[in-house]
């Protein structure tokens, strides 16, 4: 049953995720005000708080520990979300307009690399903070979660991204 809810969450989590991050570029323009947006922001932030806490089984003093690591590496990701959403922003400009170069497409390349390499150095360094505060199951626990979350939201940008021609 908590697969199941899991699962639910997972693909809720995702499609909220991609308005979250600004990964809306690619889709139909959104005509939904600004405030709306932050609500839909906050509310997005809560729903994956709820589902990584329902899926952490943490103790009152892991959790003292682990929410405030758990804060800050969202706001890192959240950088990384940004720079990968104007990747995504350029070359969906440039896929309209049909004005992808060679050197457009290198450019977004080495982009597209460097965001991979710093996910992955955030993930580096947040492991042995992690480890600090929490057994080390619980910290591979938690970076699956981050993952599949991560995965599925992968998984949905590259339905919408059109291949290069």
């Amino acid at each position: 049953m908590r697969m199941d809810l899991v699962k639910k969450t997972l693909v809720v989590a995702a499609a909220l995720v991609m308005m979250l991050f600004g990964f809306a570029p690619l889709r139909a323009a959104q005509d939904k005000p600004a405030d709306n947006m932050q609500i839909l922001r906050d509310k997005i932030k809560a729903d994956k708080k709820l589902l990584v806490a329902s899926n952490m089984e943490l103790t009152e003093s892991e959790a003292k520990g682990f929410w405030p690591i758990y804060d800050e590496y969202q706001k890192e990701l959240q950088k990384i979300n940004q720079r990968m959403a104007k990747v995504l922003e350029s070359y969906a400009d440039d896929n309209r307009s049909k004005s992808l170069t060679d050197d457009k497409a290198k450019k977004l390349i080495d982009e597209a690399v460097s965001v991979e390499q710093a996910e992955a150095n955030i993930k580096s360094t947040f492991a042995p903070k992690l480890s600090k505060v929490l057994p080390v199951k619980k910290v591979v626990r938690y970076l699956q979660i981050e993952n599949k979350i991560r995965a599925v939201v992968r998984y949905d940008i590259a339905q919408g991204v059109p291949l290069v021609r």
